[in-house]
């Protein structure tokens, strides 16, 4: 599997959502966006459900591990060694909340925190290679929101080899990470409408083939929505808090 691993290494390669009510978040994302939410029924996976579309893994669905865990979307990070990585994260000034650990015979995960509190998971792969899909109804793109986000740059681009491209826009600067001139993420001041308590955060889109009908099927199923469907230069958005309180993005990119 060591080829798996190395073909996703250093880029988003899972996401999933911890919540409160697995069985109505799963009900919640399959109105809107067709999934099939099967929840393995190996007591080891703790009532983990893996989401497919068409056949195809898209997601993850588990129940929250502590009361004082949040209800939200996790970015996972493709590695072939999450111990080393984990040794890496410590050494650019981030600390390690969860130690590399295996998950069943899928792979092994653990979980950081950047310098700025924002948490990223890491993958090792082994049975479960993660995404198979991506696009509309799917993983589209994953965007760190931090205050004083400039601070928390140098991490991604230590740990994870990341090149920083900003953009010179004085309204909006906004840092896209890049692999071999690929962009892979993103990373944006948090606004300065968000609550004081607010941890800085990574954000999970999901592609939409058309935001504002998707956004109203959101909303439908029991979402809020959070931001209204907009323009922006490279396409068009809304987000979305779910009924359980997770908050996402729905995205469709210009060229799409």
């Amino acid at each position: 599997m060591a080829n798996a691993a190395s073909a996703i290494a250093n880029k988003p390669a899972w996401v999933d959502l911890g919540t409160t009510d697995t069985a109505a978040a799963s009900r919640f994302y399959s109105t809107l966006f067709g999934w099939d939410v099967q929840v393995n029924p190996d007591p080891q996976y703790g009532g983990y459900g893996r989401a497919t579309l068409d056949g195809k893994d898209v997601a993850g669905i588990g129940p929250t591990m502590s009361p004082q865990q949040p209800v939200a979307w996790s970015v996972y990070i493709g590695t072939d060694d999450a111990e080393a990585l984990g040794r890496k994260v410590e050494a650019a000034g981030g600390r390690v909340l969860m130690p590399a650990f295996d998950v069943g015979d899928q792979g092994r995960m653990a979980v950081f925190a950047d310098p700025g509190g924002a948490a990223i998971s890491a993958w090792q792969p082994t049975a479960m290679q993660g995404f198979e899909t991506e696009g509309a109804n799917a993983f589209s793109w994953a965007e760190l929101n931090a205050r004083n986000v400039g601070t928390s740059l140098p991490f991604y681009r230590d740990v994870f080899g990341w090149a920083l491209h900003t953009s010179d826009s004085p309204d909006m600067p906004y840092t896209e990470f890049k692999i071999d001139g690929q962009s892979i993420a993103g990373a944006t001041e948090m606004s300065p409408m968000a609550p004081g308590e607010m941890p800085n955060y990574w954000l999970v889109y999901f592609g939409a083939e058309d935001v504002d009908a998707s956004t109203a099927t959101a909303v439908k199923a029991g979402g809020k929505e959070m931001l209204a469907p907009m323009d922006f230069p490279g396409g068009r958005m809304s987000m979305i808090q779910d009924p359980q309180g997770a908050i996402f993005g729905l995205l469709r990119l210009a060229d799409t």
